[in-house]
């Protein structure tokens, strides 16, 4: 595996509770192998709902104490809703990551505003 190419796990579904250590390990293992990013390819976990959830936020903090973070692949549109509405964001493979502007920089000005 190259700096370019991150490392893939694909998710099979349904995932059992008892199934969720050992996924966790593999996404730690993966890091600890070189890898700053794993793909979570989740296009098998069925249909969405909080099983689905729990998962992703357990591998998402098991990636972060290891220094990483992980992206999903494949993602059906209802996980993604449900994600938004718990207050999870995901990176998504092939969507450029969301970053904040810089500070002092504004998005639009409207004419008549004093300059800061």
């Amino acid at each position: 595996m190259d700096a370019k190419t991150p490392a893939v796990l694909v998710l099979p579904g349904p995932v059992r509770r008892d199934e969720v250590p050992g996924l966790c390990a593999d996404v730690r293992a993966l890091l600890e192998g070189g890898a700053g990013v794993v793909v979570c390819d989740v296009g098998g976990l069925g249909p969405p709902g909080l099983a689905a959830v729990d998962l992703l936020a357990r591998l998402e903090l098991t990636a972060r104490r290891a220094g990483g973070r992980i992206m999903l692949r494949d993602a059906d549109p209802a996980l993604q809703a449900l994600l938004d509405l718990v207050g999870l964001r995901f990176q998504m493979e092939g969507q450029l990551e969301e970053r904040e502007p810089a500070l002092g920089v504004e998005e639009a000005v409207e004419t008549g505003d004093p300059a800061v």
